[in-house]
């Protein structure tokens, strides 16, 4: 059983997820907005070794600290979405260059590309990944299966979508993708998105206004 623990960091409180898979000792983390020694600390501290990073999208409250992640773990794996690579890499498109002190870009070749349906192995679970794109080019959401849980990234919020007015966006494309991909999902289904609080397909399905 993988258990999920957040830590808000950054300057707009971004949630970064830690995972755990207590029996085999591994982990691993979505998005990674800042802090980066907190963040392994935090793998550490349950006893877990840090086995992959995966990238929700390449805003910059996002991939904050991943160059800093690589320096202290050269080897880790770290994953994105293939159509989100661009983003990655160009300062002014993922929003990095707003801020000094957030150069915010990764180079492609730190990275492994994700492919909308490919599945990945994570903490002894099969992951479905599912490309939503609407907030970026290449936002991409990863599904634990067995577990039915999302993380979403700036996709899906409770109550609300994420923000189609940034490089790459699409108000349309995003709501359109949402119901396609993702509120087809399990209703019991935990939703992890990139800030505020957790929530489920179906209290989304049911209940977001703008899905309605």
């Amino acid at each position: 059983m993988i258990k999920v623990y957040v830590a808000v960091l950054g300057p707009v409180g971004t949630n970064c997820y830690i995972l755990i898979n207590e029996e085999s000792g591994e982990g691993a983390i979505v998005d990674a907005a800042d802090s980066a020694d907190r963040l392994l600390s935090a793998v550490e501290k349950k006893g877990a070794k840090l086995t992959k990073l995966l990238l929700t999208h390449a805003h910059w409250d996002h991939i904050g600290a991943v160059n800093d992640i690589i320096d202290k773990l050269p080897k880790l794996p770290i994953y994105i979405g293939e159509h989100d690579v661009p983003l990655m890499e160009n300062a002014a498109a993922n929003c990095s260059a707003w801020l000094a002190e957030y150069p915010g870009t990764v180079s492609r070749d730190k990275v492994n590309a994700l492919k909308d349906g490919e599945e990945l192995e994570v903490l002894g679970e099969t992951v479905r990944i599912i490309e939503v794109p609407g907030h970026t080019a290449g936002g991409i959401c990863f599904y634990f299966q067995d577990s039915e849980i999302l993380f979403c990234g700036d996709t899906l919020f409770e109550g609300s979508i994420g923000r189609s007015d940034l490089p790459t966006g699409n108000e349309e494309q995003l709501i359109t993708n949402i119901k396609e991909k993702l509120l087809v999902l399990p209703e019991a289904t935990k939703v992890y998105p990139g800030h505020g609080m957790a929530t489920t397909i179906g209290e989304e399905k049911h209940g977001n206004y703008f899905l309605q």
